[in-house]
């Protein structure tokens, strides 16, 4: 019947064994007059006496219906044996196919994971060792694009991030970015002149103060004059100084003067707050004057007047 278990031809030889030691321990039961052992060895020989012409039976028609199966294990062992004795290079002709899809996919992760290297290294395999020539060469100029597409957007990036360090004149930190920028993408041509380019934005921000100093001190706007001045002093050596010392005494000196207005009147008024807040500014702006030194006789006193009316 279908699906019905049946038995190989190894039960037959199985059942000669059972009746043979069924048989084998009778004799010894009878000899040694072990009555329990008679009773087991002949009843365990009257079942295999009773059923070896069934299993026998079983057994030879499972040996003809397992033929086919026996068949074709046997053929894949053969097949297997023949392909072991294959060289590596016959075993990877016959395999080629494969590989070939093996080692495209390699290749796609190399280039998604952006390692454009290895994906070098096995697009060479591809063409050398497999004469997949077309494949690599197509292989090859997907690479280069992803990789060019990739360098300048990364460029891209870099560039903005240096373009604002410049805005916010931080020229040291811009000269640096431009010098990572250059070792990261030598191959860039627009990465040449980075540092040029810095130089330059430097250059014209430095113009341009002057010309706001220039302009604020003519006006008598002593306070931004004051401002630009400043500013304007970590950017000029002595020598590029020189034109301007002239016009920056006289705005010092007006800056000077018009604190030393302001600290009176409000020393005058009792505005003992704002007379210590400028006294501070003269003594810090201008610590080698002389109203710098009258101021520090009485700022203390200044203090203590402005404190206490905080308190109050």
């Amino acid at each position: 019947m279908p699906g019905e278990r049946t038995l190989p031809y190894w039960t037959i030889g199985l059942y000669v064994v059972v009746v043979a030691a069924a048989a084998a321990a009778l004799a010894v039961g009878v000899k040694q007059s072990d009555a329990m052992t008679a009773a087991a060895a002949g009843v365990a020989l009257a079942v295999g006496l009773c059923t070896m012409p069934i299993g026998i039976r079983l057994g030879i028609q499972a040996g003809q219906s397992e033929g086919d199966d026996v068949s074709a294990l046997v053929d894949a062992v053969r097949h297997l044996a023949e392909e072991q004795a294959l060289s590596d290079d016959a075993r990877r002709v016959l395999n080629r196919a494969r590989e070939r899809e093996l080692l495209c996919r390699a290749i796609e992760e190399d280039v998604n994971a952006e390692d454009w290297d290895a994906a070098m290294v096995l697009v060479k395999e591809l063409a050398e060792r497999f004469g997949y020539r077309s494949d690599a060469e197509e292989f090859r100029t997907k690479i280069e694009t992803a990789r060019y597409q990739t360098v300048e957007r990364r460029v891209d990036e870099s560039i903005r991030e240096l373009d604002k360090l410049i805005v916010q004149t931080r020229w040291q930190e811009a000269l640096n970015e431009a010098a990572r920028i250059s070792r990261l993408y030598p191959d860039s041509p627009r990465v040449e002149g980075l540092r040029h380019r810095v130089e330059t934005a430097r250059q014209r921000y430095k113009s341009e103060l002057e010309r706001r100093f220039l302009t604020t001190a003519e006006n008598g706007q002593v306070e931004e004059a004051m401002e630009l001045l400043k500013e304007l002093d970590q950017y000029l050596t002595e020598e590029e100084a020189e034109p301007y010392r002239e016009v920056a005494k006289g705005v010092i000196g007006k800056a000077r003067e018009n604190l030393g207005v302001q600290f009176k009147l409000a020393v005058q008024d009792r505005q003992w707050g704002i007379a210590a807040q400028v006294g501070e500014q003269i003594i810090r702006e201008f610590p080698n004057t002389r109203m710098a030194q009258e101021i520090r006789e009485v700022i203390d006193d200044i203090r203590q007047r402005a404190s206490g009316m905080v308190s109050s």
